[in-house]
């Protein structure tokens, strides 16, 4: 099928495009050694995640346990769900592990350690829990010094819950005011240097501790240094956005991912294109860093994916998105029915609008894969 008998707004994915990001990674992680785990939640797609998995079983990290359900149903058993775990997700959770899914939990104190090994107590099951280590204080989690993480564990522990190891993430890797090789590489530094720091003292208190987890795409592709760390977390490196690219991660020509819209008309007071993919095609997202800083809501390429220079989503509605050029620059006269493509700023908020991804080549769709959706 031709890109252009799609209904739109779609979902596209480049083949060719994602094969090579997914490469760039997976061959710069074995030059080092040191395991890998997708991050699953930008495409949600089981068919997307085998092309990036280093086993058809997994490992993958899931945002919501939708996904780890999702997962487990196309033959994922290797999960670990990345967010912490609350108490009224405790039974789903439980189920997953009854069905043979390595299935690990996250959490970052004491008050969540009780609850989930008084339910393990009472369901007689051992859960495996990665403790959540704070490496840069983007979100959330213990410090590698903090009292908590000693408490957490213990209290895991004397309920006969399995303290698996630790894990963090340095989100603050997209929110560096100057963003370069070298700062990424300080802060996975930064980011390593936090997580075997906090298994070196989980071991001193006794436990094991087998696992340190570090990850996000900029510090991954810029780590210099893997010791101590058994695998490594990444996920939106497989399509890349316009995000990455403005902090130099990537080059617009990466990005794999994007919205397939159509001109349905031009605004007669200053001639903008409108299309038919508003924010619930593209999200909210707009505003980025360095050289990106006036993107809009997103870069317009041709329908084969070539970029037309110049061009971007200046404003979106509901269903409207409204393409203008940048000053000094013409708004081509496109008629009614061209078929446009988008690419995204943030890419798993983009694709969280969508039930499908039309992988491409080219003006050409190759298959259909369908994305989990809810949590």
């Amino acid at each position: 099928m031709r890109i252009r008998d799609l209904p739109t707004p779609a979902l596209l994915l480049d083949d060719a495009r994602m094969e090579r990001n997914i490469r760039r990674l997976s061959t710069r992680l074995a030059a080092h050694g040191v395991g890998f785990r997708l991050h699953a939640k930008t495409l949600k797609c089981v068919e997307a995640a085998r092309r990036a998995m280093t086993a058809p079983h997994g490992p993958v990290a899931v945002s919501t346990l939708a996904e780890a359900e999702w997962f487990a149903d196309g033959g994922v058993h290797d999960i670990c769900y990345a967010v912490g775990i609350v108490p009224c997700k405790f039974e789903r959770a439980l189920a997953l592990r009854r069905r043979g899914v390595k299935l690990s939990l996250l959490l970052d104190s004491a008050e969540a350690a009780r609850a989930l090994a008084a339910f393990g107590e009472a369901r007689d099951h051992a859960f495996d829990v990665l403790l959540e280590i704070d490496c840069d204080g983007h979100r959330s989690g213990l410090s590698p010094e903090s009292a908590g993480l000693g408490e957490a564990a213990g209290v895991l522990a004397a309920h006969g819950q399995h303290v698996a190891g630790v894990l963090t993430h340095a989100g603050s890797a997209y929110d560096l005011a100057a963003p370069s090789a070298r700062a990424f590489a300080a802060l996975a530094e930064q980011e390593r240097s936090a997580a075997v720091a906090a298994a070196s003292a989980l071991r001193a208190a006794g436990h094991a501790c087998p696992v340190v987890s570090v990850g996000s795409t900029p510090t991954a592709l810029f780590c210099q240094d893997f010791s101590g760390l058994t695998e490594v977390r990444a996920g939106v490196h497989v399509v890349q956005d316009l995000v990455m690219a403005g902090l130099g991660v990537c080059a617009v020509e990466d990005i794999a991912l994007s919205v397939l819209c159509t001109v349905i008309g031009r605004r007669e007071s200053d001639g903008a294109l409108v299309t038919d993919a508003g924010w619930t095609a593209l999200s909210r997202d707009a505003g980025l860093p360095g050289r990106f800083a006036d993107v809009g809501y997103g870069l317009v390429l041709a329908e084969d994916g070539t970029l037309l220079a110049g061009l971007r989503v200046a404003e979106t509605n509901q269903e409207h998105g409204v393409i203008t050029a940048r000053p000094k620059s013409a708004t081509p006269a496109f008629p009614v029915g061209t078929p446009l493509r988008i690419l995204p700023v943030h890419a798993c908020a983009t694709a969280s609008g969508f039930d499908a991804v039309h992988l491409c080549r080219g003006a050409e769709t190759m298959d259909v894969w369908t994305r989990c959706r809810g949590w």
